[in-house]
């Protein structure tokens, strides 16, 4: 392993962060000598970011921690476009309205990972939209247009992957890689960046974005990538059997957040350990060497580092002992979460695979209805007689509520309200 003068480079080896770097001794020198403005943009396609966006927010805080400057750059210009990269087909465009929804929903994460002010390291947060919107086209093509070839932009895997799969890709789309360059060559201006980081599949973009600033202000920039995460078994990073793992705890209770790191897969616990808290890597190593089912305390430990990193230590150390309570002690503990129905639809009596949906137990009514069918949903700890049982007011125990499960691991309180 390379021996980097900079702790920053130090730190995202080590830990697992590091994919691709565009030139790794130069950013070396530099990270080591003096303070690195970097950034990583976040577009606002939904109200929240899920958890396959923390590797780039823990890149954030992890460069913060060595002594250089993180920016978080909002799209509310490029969300307008839409990213190609990874997809198939095209983003929906969504109004104005949502954006400004959505931006502000994203924001809120941030402050649990950064330090925000005007200091020579504080984070901060800008908008792209703020010099996206005020772009003249044709000035823009003539100034911007010549240092992008059509035949280099046909080679980037956000291109090829959707030609290749024979699913189309429109201008507007097509037009993404060079607002995203411009958008590196505006904060290199602005608050003097130095480099774009992100996941591999920017790699193209952000390579775009450094041969910019060298082009037209003959700028030094760099170019910094993370690993795209899937699980052990190959699936998606912060996506489960019930959605999506969202960061808002408005989104995802904080309980819910826990039980995803709790129930992660054995293979995946040093990585996850590594990338998603921040213990020191003596400890990580000794717990991922937990032999058979000690591996589950790993697990708890990863569950409670992370969750306290997002909701803090509070919600965290809650989360846990609601999890001891309800699963060690087999009693019904009062911090989980709670889902109310209107008390005349209960009177009247709800089919159970409908239950199932509302709580936010299955994302569908027909997915509810497997979950049933296969045994694993479960009224106050007792499997349904059928995907249609009525579920009522008489079903209700001592505490005036329902104990719904999907499988051993998630549960719910329903109550009438």
């Amino acid at each position: 392993m390379t021996t980097f003068r900079s702790d920053f480079l130090r730190l995202v080896t080590e830990r697992g962060y590091l994919h691709q770097c565009t030139d790794l001794d130069a950013l070396d020198a530099k990270a080591a000598t003096e303070t690195v403005v970097a950034y990583i943009g976040f577009d606002c396609t939904a109200p929240s970011l899920h958890a396959g966006s923390l590797l780039p927010i823990m890149i954030l805080r992890a460069l913060q921690k060595t002594g250089h400057k993180p920016i978080v750059l909002m799209g509310g210009g490029t969300t307008r476009v839409g990213d190609p990269s990874g997809k198939d087909e095209s983003r929906k465009l969504l109004s104005d309205a949502d954006i400004a929804a959505n931006m502000a929903g994203i924001k809120q994460v941030f402050a649990r990972f950064l330090t925000f002010g005007d200091g020579p390291t504080d984070a901060v947060m800008v908008n792209n939209a703020d010099w996206l919107d005020k772009l003249n086209y044709i000035d823009f093509l003539r100034d911007y247009g010549p240092h992008f070839t059509i035949n280099r932009m046909m080679t980037f895997d956000s291109v090829k992957l959707r030609l290749e799969r024979e699913q189309p890709l429109t201008f507007l789309e097509f037009n993404y890689m060079i607002l995203q360059a411009y958008d590196f060559l505006e904060l290199s201006r602005r608050v003097g960046c130095h480099m774009q980081m992100g996941g591999s599949d920017q790699w193209g973009n952000i390579v775009n974005g450094v041969e910019l600033g060298r082009r037209v202000d003959n700028r030094q920039l760099f170019g910094l990538t993370s690993p795209l995460l899937t699980t052990a078994s190959g699936a998606k990073m912060g996506k489960t059997a019930g959605g999506a793992v969202w960061l808002n705890a408005d989104r995802l209770s904080p309980y819910d957040y826990w039980q995803y790191w709790r129930n992660c897969e054995d293979g995946d616990v040093g990585r996850f350990l590594k990338l998603f808290t921040e213990l020191p890597l003596d400890e990580i190593a000794r717990l991922e060497a937990l032999p058979g089912v000690e591996i589950n305390e790993a697990k708890k430990v990863l569950a409670t580092e992370a969750t306290a990193l997002l909701h803090g230590a509070e919600a965290a150390a809650q989360a846990a002992e609601t999890a001891r309570v309800t699963f060690e002690e087999g009693a019904l503990a009062d911090t989980l979460p709670t889902v109310e129905v209107p008390a005349a639809d209960l009177a009247a009596g709800i089919p159970a695979f409908d239950l199932i949906r509302r709580a936010g137990l299955a994302q569908s009514g027909g997915e509810a209805r497997r979950l049933i069918k296969g045994g694993g949903g479960k009224l106050n700890d007792a499997p349904f007689g059928s995907e249609t049982q009525a579920v009522t007011t008489a079903d209700l125990n001592a505490d005036g509520v329902l104990k719904l499960s999907a499988g051993k691991k998630r549960h719910v309180l329903v109550k009438p309200a």
